[in-house]
């Protein structure tokens, strides 16, 4: 096992499994945030693993978490809004962390991979997921101004 291994587990056991039990249990508010952070958790785990296995279509894998992870919030947010409206989810003391958690993973595998078609992947699915998630975790805090669900 190497330090990229020990890192995804460490991510994946964690942060994901924490996340699947805010899922699984307590109040509406509180499975919507949980399911928009598994997404934020899971990708930085992907790329961990693309590079402890050196297979780099785990990257392509994460990549497309990173773009639907988010949508697939904002669909929830939609959906709920009458149910989210009477107790709204404090969605932002999960955001931040879970942003620089990214952020630390895609700069330290920038660094490993060097100046590359891979390291723009990276970088991509970083920004996309950093992005979406911050959009998702706003929606779900009382979305956004002059935006109103019919």
């Amino acid at each position: 096992m190497n330090g990229w291994l020990l890192a995804a587990t460490v991510v994946l056991g964690g942060g994901v499994g924490a996340a699947l039990w805010g899922i699984a249990t307590g109040p509406l508010r509180r499975r919507v945030v949980a399911q928009n952070l598994s997404t934020a958790l899971a990708c930085p785990g992907l790329l961990l693993l693309a590079q402890g296995y050196e297979r780099p279509s785990y990257v392509d894998v994460a990549l497309v978490l990173a773009l639907l992870g988010p949508v697939g919030t904002l669909v929830f947010a939609r959906l709920l809004a009458a149910e989210l409206a009477a107790d709204p989810p404090r969605a932002w003391g999960l955001t931040w962390p879970a942003a620089g958690l990214v952020a630390v993973v895609v700069l330290a595998l920038c660094v490993a991979v060097g100046p590359s078609r891979a390291m723009v992947k990276l970088l991509l699915t970083g920004v996309l997921l950093i992005g979406g998630n911050v959009v998702a975790s706003h929606a779900l805090s009382g979305g956004f101004a002059g935006v109103r669900g019919g």
